[in-house]
């Protein structure tokens, strides 16, 4: 089968939702799926979800848990390159049929990484391997590579009128 790169970015709810949507049905043909999480530290009802289908997927997360304004330390960056370096690694294992970079764009955005970083790891992925990349504000160079951009854009969310994020909905 041949693999693609897929992005899912803007400001709207749903990029990550979308990304395990695909992951799970990956799963549920048979494929292994490699999630690396990016910028996220804290254990949401996906990861309790995903940990019945430990055989399939596999998640890691690369963020040191606390929210990035302004410079990121020398420790948000570190976490974030061995998640780079790990998440390249499992692309070109032979391992996984599909490969999810959660919030790499947001990592990108904050100085985390290069997107030209992602960009060498884009070009070395196998034929095979289905990428996809989520978040906010997806590299102009990031989206010319990709062969399917999806922007999710918000028309209205209850966050406005002051709702929390809710466990099971939005955590």
């Amino acid at each position: 089968m041949k693999g693609y790169i897929q992005v899912y970015t803007g400001k709207g709810k749903g990029k990550t939702t979308a990304a395990f949507g695909l992951a799970l049905r990956a799963a549920g043909r048979g494929l292994r799926v490699f999630i690396g999480q990016f910028c996220k530290k804290r254990i949401c009802g996906e990861h309790k979800a995903l940990k019945k289908f430990s055989d399939y997927i596999i998640i890691k997360r690369y963020g040191t848990g606390k929210f990035i304004t302004g410079k990121p330390s020398g420790k948000d960056i570190r976490t974030a390159l061995r998640g780079l370096h790990e998440t390249a690694a499992a692309i070109i294992s032979g391992k996984y049929g599909v490969v999810i970079l959660d919030e790499i764009n947001t990592a990108i955005n904050l100085c985390l990484i290069s997107a030209d970083d992602l960009i060498s790891i884009m070009d070395s992925k196998p034929d095979n391997v289905e990428l996809v990349l989520t978040g906010r504000g997806a590299n102009k160079k990031i989206i010319a590579r990709a062969d399917l951009v999806t922007e999710m854009r918000e028309i209205k969310h209850y966050y406005g009128k002051g709702v929390k994020a809710r466990k099971g909905i939005e955590y």
